[in-house]
């Protein structure tokens, strides 16, 4: 099943359906789990560094029959890699992992940088580095020209960080990948993204572990009403609205269903609007103290991610 795609702001077309990989580290099934997908349509695959699943991401990658340039692959550098003379290495090790000589999206995995031996998926104001993101940012920029990269782009940015980051940038970031469901929809965030020519990335966009959107009484009507599942619905609110959808399934029914969007109505795309409850299933918990640390030029007034 052919997936549409969405044009990013260098030209380059990114499928607008795509497969999570986060927390899939069972052995094997990871890997089948990508050949079945591939099978079944995607051509977007979403990893990153800290998952410490890319290994066998590549070996999947590698046995593939689709041509590499059918593919579009994403990943993600960590924070312990912003100093600006470590980017470039970071890069490679990710190709190494994957066993590809390119990638079509490299993100910054989030705005604030760790020290090179702190590798926490919890930092705290101790583990943090005194690199500013623009310095980080250029050498991102530069990896564009060494060919190894399609595109760049970051991860967790809020929108008081890209405000003050856009006007510095040589290449404004082409993807900023954030938490986006119904009980996450971040409409100043989507609404400022899009302004300025950057794709919306939704992760997590079906909630998640604790989040209940699947069991939301509003969204299984409209499921029944489109005669599809809760999930297919979470998805096409999404899709319908430009944010790109990196949803995780190990299941292949899922993983079929996933690819069938509906085309919601004008009425149900407001409702959504309306829906009050708030949750987010990865919550920074960050140190204000943080960021003062992105741009270290003063004390950031900018709210948490």
């Amino acid at each position: 099943m052919p997936v549409k795609t969405i044009t990013l702001n260098n030209g380059v077309a990114m499928p607008e359906i795509g497969l999570g990989t986060w927390k899939a580290d069972e052995e094997g099934i990871l890997a089948k789990t990508i050949k079945k997908a591939v099978d079944l349509g995607y051509r977007h695959i979403d990893c990153a560094k800290i998952y410490g699943n890319q290994k066998e991401i590549g070996k999947a990658l590698s046995e593939l029959t689709v041509p590499r340039k059918d593919l579009f692959i994403v990943s993600k550098i960590w924070q312990n890699v912003h100093r600006p003379e470590l980017v470039a290495g970071a890069l490679d090790d990710i190709l190494d992992e994957l066993q590809l000589e390119y990638l079509d999206l490299l993100l910054i995995h989030w705005p604030y940088a760790q020290k090179p031996e702190s590798d926490t998926m919890n930092p705290t104001v101790d583990d943090l580095d005194n690199v500013p993101i623009m310095d980080t940012w250029r050498a991102m920029e530069a990896l564009l020209d060494s060919g190894k990269v399609r595109s760049i782009g970051v991860s967790n940015f809020n929108q008081a960080i890209l405000e003050k980051m856009i006007p510095q940038c040589r290449v404004v970031p082409a993807v900023n990948q954030v938490e986006i469901h119904p009980y996450n929809q971040a409409p100043e965030l989507v609404k400022f993204c899009q302004e300025n020519n950057i794709v919306v990335t939704g992760y997590c966009p079906l909630g998640g572990t604790k989040i209940s959107v699947m069991d939301d009484d509003f969204i299984k009507r409209v499921a029944n009403a489109h005669a599809c599942t809760p999930a297919q619905v979470a998805l096409s609110w999404s899709l319908a609205r430009g944010v790109v959808v990196i949803p995780k399934s190990t299941n292949e029914l899922r993983l079929e269903q996933n690819l069938k969007t509906v085309t919601l109505t004008s009425d149900e795309m407001r409702m959504f609007s309306k829906i009050e409850k708030h949750e987010r299933k990865v919550d920074p918990g960050r140190d204000l103290k943080e960021l003062e640390w992105v741009f270290h030029e003063d004390t950031a007034a900018c709210p948490l991610i």
